[in-house]
């Protein structure tokens, strides 16, 4: 398994510092590169990188947008997304939004782990956006079963505001809520079934 996933890193890389002129064209050529890193079904196994199995189509959508504008900088999405058509940001949403979502995997969640996740969840209603099975909707993203690490790097780029939203929602949620928190939520969400 480790080597499938320094492989996959490897392609991933390899494919994304290529020149932008060199990325593919079509939505099948684009569609393998984004699997390079995102999961063959979409479904990650690189570090800090998400699954987009499952996601909402407007989530990804929005979040290619804002790729696309480099208002959400992250330098090998910004150039995947630099030349993106919005019918193209909407065949992406629609195409991972069709494909069946992650599996939670390994162990189930600490007991008193996840009743610290619940309490911080009930306080600070992440379940009134993303739903109470953290499935998502609309433009709010799908947090079960998704990576922990992608989990905690995302809850934390929030808190600090280097990940910004598109509407201030997040920013207004995540001011309370601490690191501890953070890492509960992550531990919490990602065995979530």
């Amino acid at each position: 398994m480790r080597m499938l996933v320094m492989a996959v890193g490897l392609v991933c890389a390899v494919t994304m510092s290529a020149p932008a002129s060199a990325l593919a064209a079509t939505f099948d050529e684009q569609l393998a590169t984004c699997k390079a890193c995102h999961g063959e079904n979409g479904i990650s196994e690189i570090s800090e990188v998400p699954s987009l199995a499952g996601m909402p189509s407007n989530f990804t959508l929005i979040q290619l947008y804002l790729f696309r504008a480099k208002a959400r900088k992250v330098e090998i999405m910004n150039d995947l997304a630099k030349d993106m058509t919005d019918a193209d940001l909407q065949k992406f949403g629609d195409y991972f939004a069709k494909l069946t979502p992650p599996k939670a995997t390994g162990e189930a969640a600490d007991p008193a782990i996840a009743a610290r996740a619940q309490a911080a969840i009930s306080k600070n209603h992440c379940n009134s956006c993303h739903l109470p099975d953290f499935a998502g909707r609309e433009q709010m993203p799908r947090l079960a079963a998704q990576r922990e690490d992608y989990l905690l790097k995302s809850l934390r780029d929030y808190k600090s505001g280097q990940r910004p939203g598109y509407e201030p929602t997040m920013d207004e949620v995540m001011r309370p809520v601490t690191d501890a928190d953070i890492a509960d939520l992550a531990h919490y969400l990602s065995r979530l079934h």
